[in-house]
């Protein structure tokens, strides 16, 4: 009905790529100690919306945890689907800080930050690429983090997750470069990492006040 792909590695996987190398040397599964939960599919059209997703996230947990007890963190390595539609929605003057603006300024005269993304291969400029990642994550992680639609995360996949209880744990630059990643999330992608003695608790408080738990690195990175 459902199933979730999860690739077993050492520490967190920040870029999908990567992790998809079907010419990387294969890891014993003894050596790993990072579950990487990277693609939850409902194979049942007719299923959708019905919410299997959480049950079967803590299924797959505890199933590795019994077969693979080196296994100690257990995380996602997620799309960021909706924040260029939310980006594109913002003007400049709610986007950037003066500081940002000036720095983006050495590198492109823009009007807009939203210029830039016309040119789908822009981050293979070096520098414009390093001058846009600090402001990109900051706003990644805002969006992530306090953007709200009513009672829940702005973005789906980040709702879906903190709803079972994982946090925001991590932004990945450039994590994922395919036409898709570049045109959702600016090739964007986050950890939730599901702490295990933290889900119960962050999910209660997630569906009680919508309040999203994240890392300390995460909100550091907002200021």
């Amino acid at each position: 009905l459902i199933f979730v792909q999860v690739a077993l590695v050492k520490n967190l996987s920040g870029n999908i790529q990567e992790l998809l190398d079907e010419s990387a040397p294969l890891m014993n599964s003894h050596e790993a100690n990072t579950a990487i939960f990277y693609s939850i599919t409902n194979a049942q059209m007719g299923l959708a919306g019905v919410g299997f997703g959480d049950f079967l996230i803590k299924r797959v947990v505890a199933d590795l945890k019994d077969e693979l007890p080196n296994i100690k963190t257990f995380s996602t390595l997620s799309p960021i689907p909706g924040f260029m539609r939310w980006l594109h929605k913002q003007s400049d003057e709610d986007l950037l800080n003066e500081k940002e603006r000036q720095g983006l300024s050495k590198h492109i005269a823009f009007t807009e930050l939203k210029d830039v993304f016309e040119k789908s291969n822009w981050y293979e400029n070096k520098e414009l690429a390093e001058a846009m990642r600090k402001p990109l994550s900051r706003l990644a992680a805002q969006y992530l983090v306090n953007e709200k639609r009513i009672d829940r995360a702005l973005d789906p996949v980040a709702n879906f997750h903190l709803n079972n209880g994982a946090r925001v744990e991590r932004i990945n630059w450039l994590a994922d470069i395919s036409e898709k990643g570049m045109r959702e999330s600016a090739g964007m992608m986050v950890n939730y990492l599901y702490k295990l003695d933290e889900i119960e608790h962050n999910h209660e408080t997630y569906r009680e006040t919508a309040v999203a738990k994240a890392s300390g690195t995460v909100m550091n990175s907002m200021k």
